[in-house]
């Protein structure tokens, strides 16, 4: 996109992990021809918010700013131009002189909670603890047959959308504040500019174009402010593209995480008290991390029978890029934990890992322990059971592996919800009007992520009112233009949004055969083909198009409808991953051979979507268990910034991969529907690791996996 008279944006990152701005020298940089603008901590609103507000009275912990006076990671910003080229404006900021007071820093999240550590915000490092505790788990301990007890490790991983973050900003004589940006959430990006710019919301409109990809990555305010103060300063539009190295450092991260797991078991192997405690680097920022914990907590009670369970979550600030949403938002980090232990405690008393995990499973009619809530149908046991006769667990585990090679296989089993049920506001409002043609327009506040969620509630009211998908045309994410939306996030496309097109689509059937009887004086009908057809006599039919214009001829009045739906449960989709690989013996290079992935999603509704989102979240999972890492050298610098160093899972790697979806029906999803996007990613990495567990007979206990050829020969 380009404007005219646009301005392009560059921003100045912090050389270091932690110290005090002391000055900012931007004399030669204003020299340099085509510079209009220099944002820096001393010219710019110091107005704190939190860049993953989700609405307009959340309540979280607000620590960041535009730029801030102390940079708190290599990556932080300090300072931005804005010039009439590319060029010019990275010219400009390499000219400018940043003078600093270096403080101490602490990358590791363990030595950043100790009570001596030097405090990177104001009030220390260690932020609220989180709990979530059933039952008595001390009592459980007490009966059990034996305990495990383990630490975990888990590390950054980037998003890695090829689309990088991009954002046009523009603010007018009259006040207005227009933004297009590649975001998840403009109604929330709305409020957060309102804030930092002191503007009233009928004065800042957001508006989100196709983004591309995103899993997670532009769920939180990153570019925008740096945009839009700039455009204030000139009064131009301005332009802000991130490369490839600027999203690396300075956008968002999966949080890392170390967690100490304690289980207790009965000699059957059912396990009879858990505990729980996790320490969340949120890297620099508060951010997002009480909503991931938050989370993370609650999916912990979705997937066993578990009768004493305790959680306690603790996130810690770190000088380390900050950490934010990413597809599983918890998920992965806790049950590569809870599954990674799971394996041993199968091999220690000598149970196969599937038989273990039937025995734990909660089942259909299984309930929350906390609340003595209903789960919803949760169909664990038939993914285990369809998939492992998938997968041909029984055969390949008896599999020795060839001469240099060792072979084993593993299984993990993993959960998601379906939006935010009971912590926010999970709603969804939408427009949609019957045009004269016989057309249909919605007006929604979804975000086209790639994901196909706005192809989703096409195909929900395409089947509501007889037409085809191609009827039925969008306009999305605009602040001046469509209903609010909570957000693109949570997996909320199918179970909320999707409901909410079913429901608003059923709400403007309901007036077109209103005035289909009036016109054709009868009253069983129903729609199909563009027309309303009587079911006792076919002859008696009016199309949508002579309604539409029947209506404003007679009428003197649009069909229209507007409609909120909210989401009526927190249920949860599930999904068990089966893998197979070999370890080199010589190297200890593992390769995944083969993959099953069995997911129970209720009703699927668009099957070719859904495997598409199933094979693109293994890819993920493969490449968070054996390659992906963000690495840093001792003062905090990201030492592999770019696709050809950071090592995501490339398309030669990928194993052979089987996907199968259990016969479901969700009672309160739209179709019977429940989620399968983010859920997909969760039991990748576990699933991975007790296959080379397997093979190997090497305890791993942090990502990514990497195997010693010194420990294979032991």
């Amino acid at each position: 996109m380009k404007f005219p008279n646009m301005l392009y944006g560059k921003i100045l990152y912090s050389t270091i992990a932690h110290g005090k701005v002391k000055s900012i020298d931007t004399t030669e940089a204003m020299k340099v021809e085509g510079v209009k603008a220099i944002a820096t901590c001393f010219n710019t609103p110091h107005i704190k918010y939190n860049s993953a507000l989700r609405f307009y009275d959340h309540d979280i912990p607000f620590t960041e700013t535009i730029f801030s006076k102390t940079v708190r990671f290599v990556g932080d910003r300090v300072a931005a131009v804005a010039a009439e080229t590319m060029e010019a404006a990275e010219k400009a900021v390499n000219l400018i002189k940043v003078e600093y007071e270096e403080l101490p820093a602490v990358f590791d999240v363990e030595e950043a909670a100790k009570e001596n550590a030097y405090p990177i915000h104001p009030g220390g490092n260690v932020l609220n603890e989180i709990k979530a505790n059933a039952g008595d788990v001390e009592k459980g301990f007490a009966q059990a047959y034996k305990i495990y007890e383990d630490r975990y490790e888990v590390q950054p991983v980037n998003h890695g959308a090829l689309e990088p973050h991009t954002c046009i900003a523009q603010y007018t004589i009259d006040n207005r504040l227009t933004v297009h940006s590649s975001c998840q959430n403009v109604f929330a990006f709305r409020v957060i500019l309102s804030q930092i710019l002191e503007m009233p919301l009928h004065k800042i409109r957001m508006i989100t174009p196709s983004i591309g990809g995103s899993f997670g990555g532009k769920l939180e305010m990153t570019i925008e402010p740096v945009a839009a103060i700039l455009s204030k300063m000139t009064m131009q539009p301005v332009k802000v593209t991130l490369t490839r190295k600027e999203v690396f450092k300075s956008t968002r991260t999966r949080h890392a995480a170390v967690m100490y797991i304690k289980t207790g078991v009965k000699e059957s192997g059912e396990i009879i008290a858990q505990d729980i405690n996790i320490l969340l680097n949120t890297g620099s920022y508060a951010s997002s991390c009480y909503n991931v914990l938050g989370a993370l907590s609650h999916k912990i009670y979705k997937v066993y029978k578990i009768p004493n369970l305790r959680f306690r979550g603790v996130p810690v600030y770190t000088n380390i890029p900050i950490a934010g949403a990413m597809r599983g938002y918890g998920s992965p980090q806790i049950f590569f934990a809870q599954q990674a232990q799971m394996g041993k405690i199968a091999k220690d008393l000598n149970i196969d890992l599937v038989e273990l995990q039937k025995i734990n499973a909660a089942l259909p009619d299984g309930v929350d322990q906390r609340f003595n809530s209903p789960l919803g149908n949760p169909r664990i046991l038939d993914c285990l059971n369809e998939g492992s006769e998938i997968f041909q667990w029984e055969r390949k585990k008896n599999i020795v592996g060839e001469k240099g090679y060792k072979h084993g296989v593993g299984m993990a089993i993993g959960a998601h919800g379906n939006g935010v049920f009971g912590a926010h506001r999970d709603y969804i409002s939408l427009a949609l009007k019957l045009n004269e043609d016989g057309t249909t327009t919605l007006l929604t506040g979804v975000h086209d992520m790639g994901n196909g969620s706005v192809t989703l509630q096409t195909q929900m009211i395409a089947e509501v009112l007889g037409i085809t998908p191609d009827k039925v045309e969008t306009l999305e994410a605009d602040t001046d233009a469509v209903p609010w939306n909570l957000g693109d996030y949570a997996s909320r496309g199918l179970y909320v949004e999707g409901a909410a097109a079913k429901r608003v689509a059923e709400k403007l059937k309901r007036k077109i055969v209103e005035l289909a009887e009036e016109i054709l004086k009868t009253k069983d009908l129903i729609l199909e083909d563009g027309y309303v057809v009587s079911q006792s006599d076919s002859s008696k039919k009016i199309s949508l198009s002579d309604i539409a214009v029947y209506s404003q001829k007679e009428k003197e009045a649009e069909i229209t409808v507007v409609e909120s739906h909210r989401s009526e449960a927190g249920i949860t989709s599930y999904g068990v991953h089966f893998a197979e690989v070999l370890v080199e013996e010589e190297t200890g290079k593992i390769k995944v051979i083969s993959y099953t992935a069995c997911h129970d999603s209720g009703k699927v509704i668009n099957p070719l979507a859904a495997t598409n989102q199933l094979d693109g979240g293994i890819h993920m999972g493969l490449g968070y268990a054996l390659t992906e890492d963000y690495v840093f050298d001792e003062k905090g610098n990201m030492t592999n910034d770019s696709f050809g160093s950071y090592k995501m899972f490339r398309a030669h790697e990928m194993p052979e991969i089987k996907t199968h979806f259990v016969k479901g029906f969700e009672e309160t999803g739209p179709y019977g529907g429940k989620s399968i996007g983010e859920c997909a990613v969760v039991p990748a990495a576990p699933a991975i690791l007790n296959a080379v567990y397997d093979a190997t007979g090497i305890e791993i206990k942090k990502l990514p996996i990497k195997i010693n050829k010194e420990d294979l020969n032991d």
